[in-house]
C-alpha cells in the first residue's frame, strides 16, 4: 500500500473553466485545508505559480508533493515538432517538483467548457485520421518520457476521446510509451462501465482520477442533452462515497495489477453547494478507508 498515495485536484475549491465555481478561494485555502485533510500531493490548476521553483515554494510551505498537472494539447491540429514546442516547459516543470506523469488532455474542437450538447463533440472522420492522430501522440509520449515524464491520456467528455470505443481504439493504436489516465467519472458519463475499461486496460493506466457520479443526474443529462458545464453545475459529479460508482472494486481491480502511483480525488462540483472542505474531507476518509482495510486483509 506504501507504493499508492492520496492526491486530489485543486477543482474541489475553485474550477479554471467556470471561475464562478470558487473563483474567490485562494491557492493557499486550498492547500491548507488539503494538508489537514490528510491528502499528500496536490495537482496543478490556474492559481498555481508559473515556474518550476515557485510550484515547488508554494507547495514546500505545506509539505504537500505535487501530482501531476493538466496540460491542454493541440496535437489534433499541430505537428508533433510543433507540440513539443508547446509543452517542453510544462515537462519541466513537473520532472522538476517530482511528478512522474502529466495529464495530456486534446482541447482541439473540444466543446468541455462550451454550452454546447455533448453529442456535439468533435469526432475523427475515419481510420486515416486516427492513425495519424495516434502516431503523433506516440512520438509525442515518446519525448515526454525522454524527460522523466510518462504522458497519461486523458479521455475527457466534449473531446475527440471520450467513449468506451474511442479509448479502446486509441489504446489499440498507440504503443506502451502513451500511458492512460484512468477516470471513472468520465468513463461512466461516458458511457461505459468502468470497472470493466479498468480491467481491459489495467496494463497503460499510470494515472487515476476517482470521481464518482451521481447516476440518477446522469441519466438526465444524456435525455437533456446537456452541456459538460450544465453536468457540472447540475451535480452529475462528485467525490468518492458520495455517488453510485463502486470504488472498491476498482481498488482491488488495481491492487490485482500491482499499482503504484496516485489516486486522485476529483469532482467538478459547485463549491457553494458542495462545501469544499466537507466533500475533499469525505473523498479522502472513502479512499483511506478502502486501503487500510486492504491493508488488513
Amino acid at each position: 500500500m506504501s507504493a499508492i498515495r492520496i492526491g486530489i485536484n485543486p477543482i474541489s475549491w475553485s474550477n479554471d473553466d467556470l471561475p464562478a465555481l470558487g473563483g474567490e478561494t485562494s491557492l493557499e485555502t486550498a492547500l491548507s485545508e488539503g494538508k489537514a485533510i490528510g491528502y499528500e500531493g496536490f495537482e496543478l490548476n490556474g492559481k498555481f505559480p508559473r515556474t518550476a521553483q515557485g510550484v515547488s515554494d508554494v507547495l514546500g510551505a505545506h509539505d504537500l508533493a505535487l501530482v501531476s498537472g493538466w496540460y491542454s494539447g493541440l496535437l489534433a491540429h499541430r505537428s508533433v515538432a510543433e507540440e513539443i514546442d508547446a509543452i517542453a516547459s510544462h515537462v519541466q516543470l513537473l520532472s522538476s517538483n517530482g511528478a512522474k506523469v502529466l495529464v495530456y488532455g486534446e482541447t482541439a474542437d473540444s466543446i468541455q467548457g462550451q454550452a454546447v450538447a455533448l453529442a456535439e463533440r468533435p469526432r475523427f472522420a475515419g481510420a486515416q485520421d486516427w492513425q495519424a492522430y495516434a502516431h503523433k501522440l506516440d512520438e509525442l509520449a515518446r519525448f515526454t518520457l525522454s524527460q522523466g515524464v510518462r504522458l497519461a491520456y486523458h479521455p475527457h467528455m466534449g473531446a475527440y476521446v471520450q467513449s468506451p470505443e474511442d479509448i479502446d481504439r486509441l489504446m489499440t493504436l498507440t504503443g506502451v510509451e502513451v500511458g492512460l489516465l484512468f477516470d471513472s467519472g468520465h468513463c461512466y458519463m461516458g458511457g461505459g462501465d468502468p470497472l470493466q475499461m479498468l480491467r481491459t486496460h489495467v496494463e497503460r493506466i499510470c494515472h487515476v482520477h476517482f470521481k464518482d457520479v451521481r447516476a440518477p443526474v446522469v441519466q438526465m443529462a444524456r435525455n437533456e442533452r446537456w452541456s459538460f458545464p450544465d453536468c457540472i453545475v447540475n451535480g452529475t459529479f462528485t467525490v468518492p462515497g458520495d455517488g453510485d460508482i463502486d470504488f472498491a472494486a476498482l481498488l482491488d481491480a488495481l491492487l490485482a495489477r500491482d499499482y503504484k502511483g496516485w489516486l486522485v480525488v476529483e469532482a467538478e462540483q459547485d463549491p457553494a453547494v458542495a462545501p469544499s472542505y466537507a466533500y475533499a474531507q469525505k473523498g479522502y476518509e472513502t479512499l483511506r478507508r478502502l486501503l487500510e482495510e486492504r491493508s488488513r486483509a
